[in-house]
């Protein structure tokens, strides 16, 4: 365990990273990796659902210096804290930790790249508070999900026949989690992203998310709360979406693969680009790619849309 997490550590000595912990109000803290200068406001990373700030391990080194950079740990991802039991994990918590973050750190503004349910969020939250984002950029999800009715139905009840059942063995799963030795947890990490993260790369994120078993030496436990596989996701209309899509007026970049998948249909998202290019600062891209995860697997192929994108629009000035 310990080459593992000793593992990038020269590119992270390079750049100074420093482990940062911020207290919830309530109980616990959210955990994120502060890359350079931490004089300067930081561009916030996101990850997506059951990633952790390590999906960005190969593309921040990658991106402009002058700037800095602080990966987050959304709750019971990562190092962060879990919720308490017998909670459900919803998508509005994950905003609050932008308000958090802002408020902590006492910023009047926020500059943010996420992936995947963060970049969803991101545009939620764009459309929300348009004057707290001065840019934004955003990898593969690109706005809340548009379900029909019956979709939206079955859903809920996954989740809430999900919390069930998981409240129901919370003490014994919490005792006796499952154990596995570092490859098998690799592997499950490959299978379990539909083998979007390579085996190369699923490291990075495992980083993160291990800890020793507490019944079995020489095995591991994964850290992240099991209740997340029972979150609830944004879905609103795509009336609504179209609405958000005029409220966003900030520099906004959105990239996304040739080759993902969709989980909705796809005028709904094709409609809401055609409206964000009225907005002047609005960029889309798509590169040739079969991952989800291009921004970890394939970092090399958007790092300088990105980089120039926030060397236009983050200027020394705004920092």
């Amino acid at each position: 365990m310990e080459e593992l997490l000793n593992f990038n550590k020269d590119i992270e000595d390079e750049f100074e990273v420093e482990e940062i912990k911020i207290n919830l109000p309530s109980k616990g803290h959210i955990s994120g990796k502060w890359w350079g200068d931490k004089s300067i406001r930081p561009i916030v990373c996101f990850a997506g659902w059951q990633d952790n700030a390590g999906t960005f391990d190969r593309l921040i080194p990658l991106l402009p210096r002058e700037f800095s950079y602080l990966a987050i740990d959304l709750p019971g991802h990562g190092r962060s804290s879990w919720l308490p039991s017998k909670m459900i994990y919803h998508s509005f918590t994950y905003l609050y930790i932008i308000d958090l973050l802002l408020k902590e750190y006492k910023w009047e503004k926020i500059s943010i790249i996420a992936h995947s349910l963060s970049s969803r969020l991101l545009f939620l939250y764009s459309a929300i508070f348009p004057d707290k984002v001065d840019i934004a950029i955003g990898f593969d999800n690109l706005k809340p999900l548009t379900l029909e009715s019956n979709q939206e139905f079955a859903s809920i009840r996954f989740t809430l026949d999900g919390m069930t059942i998981i409240n129901e063995r919370s003490q014994e799963s919490d005792e006796n989690p499952p154990a596995y030795t570092i490859d098998e947890m690799i592997k499950r990490i490959y299978i379990g992203s539909q083998k979007s993260v390579t085996i190369e790369c699923a490291k990075y994120l495992l980083k993160r998310n291990i800890q020793p078993s507490r019944k079995y030496p020489g095995k591991f436990t994964f850290s992240r709360d099991n209740r997340l596989k029972y979150s609830t996701f944004p879905y609103f209309p795509h009336e609504d979406c179209l609405l958000m899509a005029k409220r966003i007026t900030m520099p906004y970049l959105f990239i996304t693969a040739s080759g993902t998948p969709e989980y909705e249909k796809s005028k709904y998202t094709t409609e809401v680009i055609e409206t964000m290019l009225m907005n002047p600062n609005f960029e889309y891209h798509m590169v040739d790619s079969n991952s989800h995860h291009f921004h970890l697997i394939e970092p090399e192929k958007i790092v300088e849309i990105v980089g120039n994108f926030i060397r236009k629009h983050r200027s020394k000035a705004h920092l």
